[in-house]
């Protein structure tokens, strides 16, 4: 009997040992892997960043590509670059997460249901916008990151903007869980080609852009419409009230006022600019 008893404890003894070298080495491993595993997250979703804005070229590196695109902080509420938390003294790290701010109540608000068109339920304080510049280091995109619910999942996404803040360059998902097929088209290339050129607003900065039921776009309104996904009506819906949601006074509608006011200055300074010299020359 004490052999029988003996041999038991021994078993569970060794098991035991067993489960925590085991651990030892999955934790060893997880701490030691995760500055790998946050390299190419951000990795991922700087490329995520480049398709989305039309700026990607394959097997150029992507922080290379990525040296053009500067990340600002943005105050949601006022539309103002921020460098601290709203009503606070507290830095922004660069290690700042939108997504994740989204869910800490200190740095987040509830969204009212009646404003909720996206059905996020919860809101960063501070949003991240990227903003990309050409050679001659003038503004040539601007990117906004946006999300939303589909039918069956939060839809993860950038829209990536003209520098005249209204006119869309590109868009698209990094992640989503939709019907494979149906609303899982959301990622098929020939749809998001649908998007550049698209007006966000229109000519008295009411929102105007509308994702419409598959096949029912007016051409009158052309300039404004997305044809939605075939046979997926509630993830086209989502998609709609996501974009317009992250455009509205609720989302970036003051970035973007600010951006457009901004555009407007810049066109009419080029234009007394260029009067000048034409003038100079006639002379």
């Amino acid at each position: 009997m004490a052999g029988k008893n003996e041999s038991v404890s021994k078993t569970l003894l060794v098991a035991f040992l067993v489960c925590v070298v085991c651990g030892v080495v999955v934790a060893t491993a997880a701490v030691s892997l995760r500055p790998v595993q946050e390299a190419n997250k951000l990795k991922d979703k700087r490329k995520n960043i480049l398709q989305a804005a039309g700026l990607y070229h394959q097997g150029v590196k992507i922080d290379d590509q990525f040296k053009s695109i500067k990340r600002k902080f943005v105050d949601i509420k006022t539309g103002d670059y921020v460098d601290t938390f709203p009503g606070s003294d507290k830095n922004i790290p660069d290690s700042y997460d939108q997504r994740k701010a989204a869910k800490d109540p200190s740095e987040s608000f509830r969204v009212p249901d009646d404003q909720d068109i996206a059905k996020i339920k919860t809101q960063a304080q501070v949003a991240e916008v990227y903003l990309a510049y050409d050679d001659q280091g003038k503004l040539s995109r601007i990117i906004l990151p946006v999300h939303g619910y589909g039918l069956w999942s939060t839809m993860y996404g950038f829209l990536a903007l003209q520098p005249d803040a209204n006119t869309v360059a590109g868009f698209g998902f990094y992640e989503q869980g939709e019907t494979p097929g149906l609303g899982g088209e959301v990622d098929n290339p020939k749809w998001k080609a649908l998007w550049p050129g698209k007006k966000l607003f229109d000519d008295n900065g009411k929102i105007a852009i509308d994702v419409v039921k598959h096949g029912t776009g007016s051409p009158a309104k052309a300039d404004y419409t997305v044809d939605g996904l075939a046979g997926a009506t509630l993830t086209t819906k989502g998609v709609d009230h996501l974009v317009r949601y992250w455009v509205s006074e609720d989302g970036f509608g003051p970035y973007l006022k600010h951006m457009r006011a901004a555009e407007g200055s810049n066109a009419s300074a080029n234009a007394k600019t260029d009067a000048a010299t034409t003038d100079k020359g006639e002379a």
